[in-house]
């Protein structure tokens, strides 16, 4: 396993920052006025992609980053805009006073049980509290369902999709979960993102190898991560073709949720 697997890479997700960025500032517009007093949580902070945004958006507030890796939150620090930076699993993750707003984005698709910890997560908030969500929704596309057939294929040792289900739920099964918690507002949106191609490799593959690679390269030796990195490749110029302008389109869906306890 390459030693760039075993934690993840900062520069590697940054590569298409602007890209990652956009659904954020997205979430962010929809945030309603906070309660009087209380911190914002970055919760899955990440590199800290989204801290200039939610400082400009809340200057008073105390900023907290919340992220696992330890790469990812040296990155944050230098940002410079967090008070704090904390390294935790946000399965087990809980603050130490309710925040205001628990803002995660692109980081809540990798923690099993929704319906258990979105209600954790609200409980924690103070009353008026704000939880704001964005995941990744592309769990059946091509990009995602590639990955998951060739692993079985070529490694069934180690990946057996038998019985599999997206980490992230249909909206309505959302709505079931949020409807108890407080007010909120659910929807999904789907980006079409125009990729530059790349002489390093093809842009679906350099956009997912960050991600939704990960689980599969962490497994895998370097020899195995090259061939499966061939066959996927190759499996992607088929149906995320190059423009003719040198681009490659890929259609993203993304699922968003605020929630606002009660005051």
């Amino acid at each position: 396993m390459s030693d760039g697997m075993k934690d993840w890479n900062p520069d590697s997700y940054a590569r298409f920052r602007d890209v990652r960025l956009r659904p954020a500032l997205d979430l962010l517009a929809q945030i309603p006025t906070l309660p009087e007093r209380g911190k914002v949580v970055d919760l899955g902070c990440g590199s800290g992609a989204v801290a200039e945004a939610l400082s400009t958006r809340f200057p008073k507030r105390k900023l907290v980053g919340v992220d696992q890796s330890e790469a990812m939150l040296q990155k944050a620090a230098s940002t410079g805009a967090y008070r704090r930076l904390d390294q935790d699993d946000i399965s087990r993750w809980e603050p130490n006073k309710p925040p205001a707003l628990i803002f995660s984005n692109a980081a809540l698709q990798w923690v099993p049980n929704h319906a258990a910890l979105l209600p954790r997560l609200a409980g924690a908030l103070r009353p008026g509290g704000v939880l704001a969500v964005q995941m990744p929704a592309q769990q059946r596309a091509p990009s995602h369902r590639i990955l998951r057939e060739l692993a079985q294929e070529m490694f069934p040792d180690r990946f057996d999709f038998t019985g599999w289900e997206p980490p992230v739920a249909a909206t309505v099964d959302y709505a079931q979960i949020l409807r108890k918690l407080g007010r909120y507002d659910l929807w999904t949106s789907e980006y079409l993102h125009q990729l530059p191609i790349a002489e390093d490799g093809h842009p679906v593959r350099l956009f997912t190898q960050s991600t939704a690679m990960r689980p599969y390269l962490t497994q895998l030796s370097d020899t195995e991560q090259a061939a499966f990195i061939r066959r996927y490749e190759t499996a992607l110029q088929t149906v995320y073709p190059v423009q003719a302008d040198g681009s490659v389109l890929l259609p993203f869906r993304r699922l968003f949720l605020v929630l606002q306890r009660e005051a």
